[in-house]
């Protein structure tokens, strides 16, 4: 019983995912969240991303190998300005 805790307790930890939601600024059409949304999901961790054009908002579910300054620059290879709203946790 005690090894299924711990194999639990690392795998909890091991697989953790955070979930961060940007604004970015200046989309226009279904093609610049297509951009937006490929360059983000070539970053090694990011596990899943969504771009809404109607906010202007990208969700991304990552791991712990992906940083926020990582996501960051990927939006910025697409000649758009990202900024962080939130981060948390899962």
């Amino acid at each position: 019983m005690r090894f299924f805790l711990i194999l639990f307790i690392f795998f909890n930890f091991a697989f953790s995912s955070n979930v961060s939601i940007f604004k970015v600024e200046g989309m226009h059409c279904p093609l610049c969240t297509t951009a937006v949304k490929k360059a983000i999901s070539k970053l090694e961790g990011v596990e899943k991303v969504s771009v809404r054009l109607n906010t202007k908002e990208v969700s991304v579910i990552y791991n712990e190998k992906v940083k926020i300054e990582d996501i960051l620059a990927a939006i910025k290879t697409t000649s758009y300005e990202g900024i962080e709203i939130s981060t948390k946790s899962e």
